[in-house]
C-alpha cells in the first residue's frame, strides 16, 4: 500500500490487506517483545496486586463565557472538552477491566453525569480507547468522528451521523472544525482489520485551537503539525514507554517534552499514564519524570496536570 510521507495512507480509502496469522504471542503486539510469562507478571498479575486508587466525583462543570474551553480529564485518553455551544467527547473509556487487565485508578466522574455530547472524537480502534460499552451507553451522540475504515464498528452506537476522516482531512459544522492529524501508531482492533486508521484530532473553535495526540511514538509528524496549525493546547500521552521497544509506538515523557516543542503549544497536558498497566515502567514514573523534565527545562509554567474529573478552565 502506498504511504505518504509519515507512513500514512495515501489519499482515498486504501485497500484491505489480509494479515499473516501470528507465528507466536509476541507477534500480537507491534513491538514483538512479550512472551505470555511476561505480560502476565507485568501488566496482569502487578495490576491485580494493586489496589484501585481514585474518586468519582461529581463535576461541577463552569459557565463559560464566549472563547474559554473547559477540559475535563476522565482518565487514560479520555477528555471531555467544552465551549458555550460545544460538548466534544473524546476516547471515552469508564471500563473497569479491559479483558485481563484491571483499571487501578477509577474514573473522575461517573457516565450519567456527563452533559449532552453532540460530537465523541475516535483517535483509533483499540480498546482502551474505543471502548463499545461505554459508547453504547452514551445518551444519544450526535456525531461520531474517526478515522478511515473505523464506521462499521460504530454503526450500531447510536450516532446519528460518522464521520471518517483520512489523515489532514477536516470536517466543518456550526462554526467548528476537526481536523485528523497524522500519528505514529497502528490502527487494527484484532488481527485480519489492518486497513483501519489511527491519528490526533485538531479541534477548531471560537479561536481556540486543542490538540489531541491519541497515541503516538514521537515522529516527525509533530513538526509538521506544529508548522502547518500550531494549538495552544497540547493533550500528550506519557506513559507506556518501557521497555524502549514500546517507543515504536508509544512516548515517554522526554519525547512528550520535544514533541511539545515542536508542535509550538502554549500548554501542555499529560494523558496516558497512570490509570492501566499497560507496559513495565511503574504506574507513577511516568509523572514523575515529566515534572523532572519541566523543573530541568523551565516549563513547570506552561505544564496543566489535570485532576480526573475536575473541570479546568482555558
Amino acid at each position: 500500500m502506498r504511504k505518504d510521507e509519515f507512513g500514512g495512507p495515501p489519499k482515498g480509502r486504501p485497500a484491505r490487506q489480509r494479515r499473516k496469522l501470528p507465528r507466536s504471542f509476541k507477534d500480537l503486539t507491534p513491538s514483538k517483545h512479550f512472551n505470555p510469562r511476561t505480560f502476565f507478571y507485568e501488566l496482569v498479575w502487578k495490576a491485580l496486586l494493586t489496589r484501585r486508587t481514585g474518586e468519582r466525583v461529581r463535576p461541577r462543570f463552569p459557565k463559560l463565557a464566549h472563547g474559554q474551553l473547559a477540559l475535563t480529564w476522565i482518565g487514560h485518553a479520555s477528555f471531555l472538552a467544552q465551549f458555550t455551544d460545544l460538548n466534544v467527547l473524546i476516547d471515552p473509556n469508564f471500563a473497569n477491566w479491559l479483558f485481563l487487565l484491571k483499571r487501578v485508578r477509577r474514573p473522575g466522574l461517573k457516565l450519567k453525569d456527563l452533559p449532552p455530547i453532540d460530537v465523541v472524537l475516535l483517535t483509533h480502534a483499540h480498546f482502551d480507547h474505543f471502548h463499545r460499552p461505554t459508547l453504547r451507553k452514551l445518551h444519544a451522540p450526535k456525531i461520531g468522528i474517526m478515522p478511515w475504515g473505523m464506521g462499521d464498528l460504530a454503526a450500531d452506537l447510536g450516532f446519528q451521523r460518522i464521520i471518517e476522516l483520512q489523515w489532514w482531512e477536516s470536517f466543518s459544522h456550526g462554526g467548528w472544525r476537526i481536523t485528523l492529524t497524522p500519528s505514529q501508531h497502528w490502527g487494527a482492533r484484532v488481527l485480519r482489520d489492518v486497513h483501519r486508521g489511527y491519528g490526533g484530532f485538531l479541534i477548531e473553535h471560537q479561536g481556540r485551537r486543542l490538540y489531541h495526540a491519541g497515541d503516538s511514538a514521537y515522529f516527525p509528524g509533530f513538526k509538521e503539525i506544529g508548522r502547518a496549525s500550531p494549538p495552544e493546547i497540547a493533550l500528550l500521552p506519557i506513559g507506556a514507554y518501557y521497555p524502549d521497544s514500546f517507543r515504536n509506538v508509544h512516548m515517554g515523557p522526554d519525547e512528550a517534552i520535544k514533541a511539545f516543542a515542536d508542535l509550538k503549544a502554549k500548554w501542555l497536558i499529560p494523558m496516558h499514564y497512570g490509570t492501566f498497566k499497560l507496559s513495565f515502567e511503574d504506574l507513577d514514573e511516568p509523572l514523575r519524570w515529566l515534572k523532572e523534565l519541566a523543573q530541568n527545562h523551565g516549563l513547570n509554567h506552561r505544564l496543566r496536570v489535570l485532576q480526573e474529573g475536575v473541570p479546568a478552565v482555558f
